[in-house]
């Protein structure tokens, strides 16, 4: 574990040196501009290969094939970024821009405008997460799980992420707490079924999915949700004040506050239970895989 937080803390590059290279772009939206980035070179697309850990590998037909139309009119706007492939320096490897390739490759386009870059690996998989989030495609369980990626395996902080990104820290916040939400509500959020404003009302309830079905069913408002969601739903019965173990089954707005900023802070589900009219109480954190307990275990460390 030691050896993957002092890779972490030892990225060459920091988080805006590799936005620089990862602008927002509209793919062949719209005509390029005077400040449209220039390519390094033109590389031939057979010597081009996609990377085998692109975290993204979803690749609409139609998007493909309505983007190539575009390519065959306008030409590639936005040129793709690559890398040196490892093992073979006459080869090249794609680190951002894989759906333009393929698309240039269904215009039969034998070119493509590169920027190349020496990345490491590790940097790769960093510069297609930011390259994944700044599609405005992704639904916000698919945004918040980048964020989420970027905090677990590059160290980087809820306020670097909003500067680099141009988002506020309260957006970036905010997505995280959905992560928190059950599965099967996630689901819904990334189905349409819910949207994020929903899904946020959901955080503190008693019973999310329960309330989430109602909410999609009754196609319920955001500010109908809420008030649902205070009340604990229809139906729901009335609940006991404290619970066998002495922690209290109710938790009032400040202790729900206190777990969500702590669980999106830490990337992981936060809970607080506490001893009605005590001092003292239990704080729960839940990690989903071993890489989220290492890193859990080099933010605890980092201020020995």
């Amino acid at each position: 574990m030691a050896d993957k937080r002092e890779q972490r803390r030892g990225l060459g590059r920091g988080l805006s040196a590799l936005m620089a290279d990862v602008e927002p772009t509209q793919e062949n939206d719209s005509p390029a501009t005077d400040g449209a980035r220039r390519a390094d070179r033109l590389i031939p697309i057979d010597m081009i290969e996609p990377n085998p850990d692109q975290p993204r590998r979803t690749f609409t037909q139609d998007q493909l094939d309505e983007l190539a139309a575009s390519i065959r009119a306008k030409g590639v706007i936005q040129p793709i970024i690559v890398r040196p492939k490892p093992d073979d320096d006459d080869r090249f490897e794609i680190v951002a821009g894989e759906r333009r390739w393929r698309a240039a490759q269904l215009a039969n386009l034998h070119e493509m405008p590169a920027l190349v870059r020496s990345f490491t690996d590790t940097e790769v998989l960093e510069v297609a997460i930011i390259e994944n989030i700044q599609r405005a495609d992704l639904n916000a369980i698919e945004e918040a799980a980048g964020y989420r990626q970027l905090m677990f395996k590059f160290g980087h902080t809820q306020e670097k992420l909003a500067e680099a990104l141009g988002k506020s820290r309260s957006h970036i916040a905010n997505l995280l707490r959905l992560l928190n939400l059950p599965d099967d509500v996630q689901q819904m959020v990334g189905a349409g079924e819910l949207s994020a404003g929903h899904a946020r009302a959901l955080i503190t309830a008693q019973d999310p999915s329960a309330l989430a079905r109602q909410v999609a069913k009754k196609k319920l408002s955001v500010r109908e949700t809420e008030k649902l969601a205070k009340i604990g739903g229809e139906g729901s019965p009335q609940l006991r004040k404290s619970r066998p173990d002495g922690m209290a089954l109710e938790k009032d707005a400040d202790t729900k506050a206190l777990e969500g900023d702590l669980s999106a802070a830490l990337g992981m589900k936060v809970s607080i239970d506490h001893k009605p009219g005590a001092e003292a109480g239990r704080l729960t954190i839940s990690y989903d895989s071993l890489e989220h307990l290492d890193a859990l275990c080099g933010l605890l460390g980092s201020g020995r």
